[in-house]
């Protein structure tokens, strides 16, 4: 049996300015997604789970709590940006160009803008990268600036501790074709 790496994620030295990762999973937002965030984060803006109150706004529908459409582009983004950094340093010109709406499906892709190394930690780099979100229509509805510290690889904390599993992991014959 021979045991192959999964993704390991970027490391400091892959980063390229204007290199631009095209995030590989859509997310397509609900209203119990919307709902909960709300609750979860004490909004109170009433647009955001007031029927009534959505209807009668200028959109004509309640809005996706703007956090909310940032949490999960940041979190699209992880995959190929963040999976080794230790440390979110600043988001920067957060811009929020469209409303979104439960039932948009957002896209993600981020392009690197700064690759620097670190004066303090020889065994990180500071990555700036510009991420915006991209609706069902191809519409941008978010856009910000992410600087980060990240790993560089073999760093002593850039280690994966995948356990030692206490049993071989074995197929039986019933189970192979």
């Amino acid at each position: 049996m021979t045991i192959k790496p999964g993704w390991q994620g970027r490391f400091f030295e892959d980063f390229e300015i204007d290199d631009v990762y095209q995030h590989p999973l859509g997310r397509t937002i609900t209203e119990t997604d919307n709902t909960w965030f709300t609750l979860l984060t004490m909004n109170t803006a009433e647009t955001h789970f007031n029927a009534e109150t959505g209807r009668s706004s200028e959109f004509g529908r309640s809005l996706v709590v703007s956090t909310l459409t940032l949490a999960i582009t940041v979190g699209q983004s992880v995959i190929d940006t963040t999976f080794n950094a230790f440390a979110n340093l600043g988001f920067d010109n957060v811009v929020l160009s469209r409303p979104v709406f439960a039932g948009d499906t957002l896209w993600s892709e981020s392009m690197v803008v700064a690759v620097r190394e670190s004066a303090s930690r020889p065994q990180a780099g500071i990555v700036t990268i510009k991420t915006r979100a991209l609706n069902q229509h191809g519409d941008e509805v978010l856009s910000f600036l992410r600087t980060f510290y990240v790993y560089k690889r073999g760093a002593e904390g850039a280690r994966r501790s995948f356990p030692t599993a206490t049993t071989p992991f074995t197929a039986t014959a019933e189970e192979r074709p």
